[in-house]
C-alpha cells in the first residue's frame, strides 16, 4: 500500500493511508490476530458473522419489497 505526501502534508497522507487501510480491513484483521484464536472461538466467530450477514441482507430485502 502506498501513499504519496505531496507538499509536505503529512496530515493529510496519514489521513489517507487510514482510510485505505480501513477499506482493505486492515484494522480489523489485525483486532482479530491480536491473540491467539483457538479454532473452535474461530468457528464461531465465522458462524456469528455469518448469521449477522445474512440477518443484515434479509432485513433490506424486506424493506425494500415494502417500499415497492
Amino acid at each position: 500500500m502506498e501513499v504519496t505526501v505531496n507538499d509536505n502534508n503529512v496530515d493529510q497522507a496519514l489521513r489517507i493511508l487510514k482510510r485505505k487501510m480501513q477499506r482493505e480491513g486492515i484494522y480489523k484483521d489485525m483486532k482479530i490476530h491480536r491473540h491467539f484464536e483457538k479454532p473452535s472461538e474461530k468457528k464461531a466467530r465465522k458462524r456469528a458473522d455469518s448469521l449477522r450477514r445474512s440477518k443484515k441482507f434479509n432485513r433490506r430485502r424486506t424493506e425494500k419489497e415494502g417500499r415497492v
